[in-house]
C-alpha cells in the first residue's frame, strides 16, 4: 500500500501512474550541469562586479532621490544574490536528478520514488546536499 504523504492530491485521484523516463531525466541532468558551466558560470563574475557599484549618497536637501538610491541598492543586493544563487540552485537540481536517475534506474518496473526521496534528493544543508543514506 502507498503510504498517504506518497499519494496525490484526490482530485488527481483518476489520473493514473505517473512514470518517469529515467534516462531523460539523467540526459536533463548532464544537458543542464554543461548549461550552468559553459553558459552561466563565465558570466556570473562579470554580473557580480557589476551590481558589487553602489549608487551615490544623494544629498540631504533630495530626499526623494535618497530614497530612490537607498531602494535600488537594496533591490539590487537581491537581485545580485539570486543571480549568483542561480548556479548553485541549478546545480543542486542538476545533481538531483542525477541521483534519482541513479538509483532507480536499476528498480524493475513496480518499484517507485516515494515523495521523501525526491525531497531528500533536493534538500540542501550547509554541508552541502543531503543524500538519501542521510534522511534514511
Amino acid at each position: 500500500m502507498i503510504p498517504e504523504e506518497d499519494r496525490g492530491p484526490a482530485w488527481l485521484s483518476d489520473y493514473g501512474s505517473i512514470e518517469a523516463d529515467i534516462q531523460q531525466m539523467e540526459d536533463f541532468a548532464k544537458g543542464l550541469t554543461a548549461e550552468v558551466a559553459d553558459g552561466y558560470a563565465p558570466h556570473a563574475n562579470q554580473v557580480a562586479d557589476a551590481m558589487a557599484v553602489d549608487l551615490p549618497v544623494a544629498l540631504p536637501q533630495f530626499q526623494e532621490l535618497g530614497s530612490f538610491f537607498k531602494r535600488h541598492n537594496a533591490i539590487k543586493n537581491v537581485t545580485a544574490t539570486n543571480t549568483l544563487n542561480f548556479g548553485t540552485g541549478t546545480g543542486q537540481a542538476a545533481d538531483a536528478a542525477s541521483k534519482i536517475s541513479q538509483e532507480y534506474r536499476s528498480s524493475d518496473a513496480f518499484a517507485h520514488a516515494t515523495v521523501k526521496d525526491v525531497q531528500a534528493a533536493f534538500a540542501y544543508t550547509e554541508k552541502g546536499p543531503v543524500t538519501l543514506d542521510e534522511e534514511g
